[in-house]
């Protein structure tokens, strides 16, 4: 009986992280951005990990304020909040979906 609810225990915690490292919320550097398929190339700063996303259904604010995909040419670090996950866009192998996609021009202190 012990040894199946530490079980059940491990699936839950196993399932949690797998929906945790599932979306992502950190700092990039914007590489590449196709206004036509709405598609990002980001590199993670620390890891220097590449992903290119989908953000065709993105929320995109700059200081807080709503913006347009197009205005996303004039930054190169951003803030992304995405759900990695293999997809095929117009025969594109894309590494996932972003969902948010912040960027901050103010300093802002820590």
């Amino acid at each position: 009986m012990i040894n199946r609810q530490l079980k059940c225990i491990a699936i839950c915690l196993l399932a949690c992280s797998a929906i945790s490292i599932a979306a992502e919320q950190d700092d990039f550097r914007l590489l590449s951005v196709s206004e036509s398929e709405k598609l990002i190339l980001v590199s993670h700063i620390p890891s220097k990990t590449k992903y290119l996303l989908d953000a065709t259904a993105a929320k995109i604010t700059v200081n807080g304020k709503p913006a347009e995909f197009k205005s996303l040419k004039a930054f190169s670090r951003i803030q992304v909040k995405m759900e990695l996950r293999k997809i095929d866009k117009l025969g594109i192998d894309l590494d996932g979906v972003a969902n948010e996609i912040k960027v901050s021009t103010k300093d802002e202190p820590q």
